[in-house]
């Protein structure tokens, strides 16, 4: 890729709820830095300012918004009208991508953006920017198939993809989970469908990991179990299911042959996060609200108990670490599906949510940790391929718009179009 001018990567994470979709698109910008490429995350997650942005990786950050019912979003933080706050919104992607000027814009899960505000920007690029391209990029699974036909048919999403979007890439392996099947992809969309593989985590340096374990005053012979429930917002079944099991082995005069640490996430709530950092002092163990270098203790870890979002799943297999998934059912079936996929594959092993117990936690944990090594050939045979394949795609589309240069600097010289944000769904 020529230094002159430079690639332009955009990337969009509506970011509502959790941490799995900037982290994602955190992983997918770091590993982009290897071409001559600028690259900006637009993103509502309110813990944007406490990650790390490396070197040519920036972000915008827009007003969070948090689901309340019934598709109704509201602000995060500042106390005004929900339209206000999405017009903000609205208002911020469109002047980013008008200046910005993206030759690749990657938008992320949502094919239209939070109630639509990502669409007056892709019909502007549509018209304006005819060399640069649109992907869309879907996680592995997105709920189950009659939910998801569902969503898309009542928002006109097959359409948008169809008239928007250059390409749509599936941050996942067909053979495990065919979302072409299991969504009744059309031909239309079939033919723009690009499997990336999953998106693997960097893998941190030995000394990297026995600098955190000693950190924590974890000796080398001794195992050390992580739970994390991602942006903990619905996590306090896992983290109190797990304080109760070793709340009961204490009574016990059971000592576990494992030490413990809780990352409870920014979005449990005060009341909650209160009650499970007592009792995890209570218990002497460790225990945050917020981890800034969670691949680094996944990979001191050598078990994570977790819910299986997207995210922590490629992070704890590209680490090759156990890992206990209890995933949520509700309000979508994506963890459990993903779960039950995993498993058959033996990566992982799983309890329902619902069944989830102090009694059947620490059986599954104790076993697993008795028979680790099946887990971890599974892993170690299990290619991640995401990255490579979106970087051979993206030098694939860097050497058009090269042989396109001249046609490229005569569109970008011309006058740009006033944004138009009327088109709010609230």
């Amino acid at each position: 890729m020529k230094k002159d001018p430079a690639y332009n990567i955009l990337m969009y994470s509506h970011d509502t709820y959790g941490l799995g979709h900037i982290r994602r698109t955190m992983a997918i910008a770091e590993r982009l830095r290897k071409f001559d490429a600028n690259i900006l995350i637009l993103t509502g997650s309110p813990i944007a300012g406490s990650l790390t942005f490396p070197k040519y990786v920036d972000y915008v950050r827009i007003p969070g918004m948090i689901k309340k019912a019934n598709d109704e979003y509201f602000p995060l933080t500042i106390r005004i009208d929900p339209r206000q706050a999405m017009e903000i919104r609205q208002s911020i992607i469109m002047a980013t991508v008008t200046t910005f000027l993206p030759d690749l814009f990657i938008v992320d899960k949502e094919a239209q953006g939070l109630k639509r505000e990502v669409v007056p920007a892709l019909e502007w690029i549509n018209e304006n920017l005819k060399t640069t391209k649109t992907i869309l990029g879907l996680r592995d699974i997105m709920d189950d198939g009659d939910t998801v036909k569902k969503d898309w048919i009542e928002k006109g999403v097959y359409s948008t993809i169809e008239k928007l979007y250059s390409e749509v890439w599936v941050y996942g392996e067909k053979e495990l989970y065919d979302p072409v099947t299991e969504y009744d992809i059309p031909e239309f969309i079939n033919k723009k469908l690009y499997f990336t593989g999953y998106i693997p985590r960097k893998v941190p340096k030995n000394d990297e990991i026995e600098q955190i374990r000693l950190s924590l005053n974890i000796m080398t012979n001794e195992n050390l179990v992580t739970v994390t429930t991602g942006g903990g917002g619905d996590g306090f079944l896992v983290l109190d299911s797990y304080l109760t099991m070793l709340e009961k082995m204490k009574v016990q005069n059971i000592l576990p042959p494992f030490q413990s640490v809780l990352v409870t996430g920014p979005f449990l709530s005060k009341d909650d996060k209160d009650l499970i950092l007592g009792r995890a002092c209570q218990l002497e163990i460790h225990a945050f609200e917020f981890f800034s270098d969670m691949e680094t203790l996944i990979a001191a870890s050598d078990m994570v108990v977790c819910m299986g979002g997207y995210n922590t799943i490629c992070e704890i297999i590209s680490s090759n670490t156990l890992s206990l998934v209890i995933p949520r059912e509700s309000p979508r079936k994506e963890q459990y599906i993903r779960a039950k996929v995993f498993s058959r594959e033996n990566l992982v092993d799983y309890i329902k949510w619902n069944q989830v117990n102090e009694s059947n936690l620490k059986e599954r944990i104790l076993h697993m940790l008795d028979n680790r090594e099946s887990f971890h050939k599974a892993m170690s045979n299990f290619e991640m391929s995401g990255i490579a394949k979106i970087c051979k795609r993206i030098s694939e589309f860097s050497s058009d718009r090269n042989e396109n240069k001249n046609n490229t600097d005569i569109m970008h010289g011309t006058e740009r179009l006033s944004p138009n944000i009327g088109n709010l769904h609230l």
